[in-house]
Formats: C-alpha cells, sequence, structure tokens
C-alpha cells in the first residue's frame, strides 16, 4: 500500500511498552508479597492452602526473595507476550484494509465493503450482502478508528443497522438454512468452553451458509443475509 494514502490504527507505543514493563514488575512484587507474608499465614490456624504457603516458608534466603522476583518477572512477561499476541491494528487505505493480529494478517478489498461500525469492544465490517466480513476484538480508540476509516471514504456508522434482524438462537429453531443448527450448536459448546478458535472458524463455517451471528454473555443471536 501507498504509505501516503494509508492510516495505521493501533495501540500507541507508549502503552505498548507500559504493559512490558509494568506487567514484569507487577508480577515481582505480587510474588514478592506472597513470598514475604508465608511466614505469617503458615502461622495463622484457620489460613486457607497452609501447604503451598508452608513450602515457600521453607525455602531459605536469599533463594526465596531471588525465586519469587525471577519467577514473577517471567509470569509477568508472559502476560505481556499474550497480551501482543492478542493486540489489534488496523491498516486502513483507499483500495483496501489490512487486520494484523499475532503475526497473522488478512486483507479486505474496498469493493466489498458497504460500512463498518463498533459493537461494543468489536470492530465489524459489514459486506455489499448484509454479511460480516470481519468482526475483531479491539481495545482500540473509537475516535481513532471512525477518523481512520471516514478519511479513505469508509461507510461509519453509528452502529449495526440489522440488530433488530437477529433472533436468539435455541435448539432445532425454524428460519435456518439445512445444517445451521448443527453448527450452531457445536458453536454454543465452544463458547462454554472458551474455545475461541473454534468459535471463529464455527463463524466462519455458518457465514458460507449466509448466517450472521454474534454473541451476548454466550447466548448466540442470528439473522439471514441477503444472499440467502
Amino acid at each position: 500500500m501507498n504509505a501516503r494514502r494509508t492510516t495505521v490504527v493501533a495501540e500507541p507505543g507508549w502503552q505498548v511498552g507500559l504493559v512490558w514493563a509494568g506487567f514484569p514488575v507487577l508480577g515481582a512484587a505480587l510474588l514478592w508479597g506472597v513470598q514475604a507474608i508465608a511466614d505469617w499465614v503458615v502461622s495463622l490456624p484457620w489460613a486457607p492452602l497452609r501447604g503451598p504457603f508452608r513450602l515457600i516458608a521453607s525455602i531459605p534466603e536469599p533463594q526465596a526473595t531471588l525465586g519469587a522476583l525471577g519467577l514473577g518477572v517471567l509470569a509477568g512477561l508472559v502476560i505481556a507476550f499474550i497480551a501482543e499476541q492478542e493486540r489489534l491494528s488496523v491498516e486502513v487505505a483507499d483500495e483496501a484494509l489490512v487486520f494484523s493480529r499475532g503475526g497473522a494478517e488478512y486483507a479486505l478489498d474496498r469493493t466489498q465493503v458497504s460500512g463498518v461500525f463498533l459493537d461494543g469492544k468489536k470492530l465489524v465490517v459489514l459486506g455489499l450482502d448484509t454479511e460480516e466480513l470481519a468482526r475483531e476484538n479491539s481495545d482500540l480508540h473509537d475516535t481513532d478508528l471512525a477518523d481512520a476509516f471516514q478519511r479513505h471514504g469508509y461507510p461509519w456508522l453509528p452502529g449495526d443497522p440489522y440488530r433488530d434482524e437477529y433472533r436468539r438462537w435455541v435448539e432445532d429453531m425454524p428460519g435456518l438454512p439445512p445444517g445451521a443448527n448443527a453448527l450452531l450448536r457445536a458453536r454454543a459448546k465452544a463458547l462454554k468452553k472458551d474455545d475461541t478458535e473454534d468459535v471463529k472458524q464455527l463463524r466462519v463455517e455458518l457465514a458460507r451458509l449466509g448466517v450472521v451471528v454474534r454473541e451476548d454473555r454466550k447466548r448466540q443471536f442470528w439473522r439471514v443475509s441477503k444472499q440467502e
């Protein structure tokens, strides 16, 4: 893409740096605090988890303090790495969009897009047949996203124009294309297990049948796109 005609919406560098610096410090402080109060907790006859605290209290110094700080830093770095993999950036240009997360990316051609809006913390891109081309979790600022899309001529919508068409899914309900109930049943199980990858894949399979699905607190709601 031509950089002069491209706007990248991403978390600011200071925020990314704060995550990488802050979580290790927080982890070290937390585990140091646990190690520091281990003797006191063991002395309480009613305290829960006395076994683990007794084990911590048995470690001599300075190994206990150094171990607690080291493990805390490591745990913080792991959390920061997970946050990095979940971080979304959006490259907006006149001719296309590129979504990037965790080293993976995909593009949407401008001619496919009929509208863009935010559904809570999810960035949604609608296609020409009212289908959803993208539904991505996002912590990006609303105003930054709206400005980027409008600057490049994309219709930025105040909300989901088809929200009133959704119906709550229940087992074997009528009106769905053949095979959709089975996919929604499998997706309901994946939602209960917090299997995000399976949930995402089943959304794609439903889209192939012309079914648009969204969830609210693990409850599924669906509508049929115009292609059906």
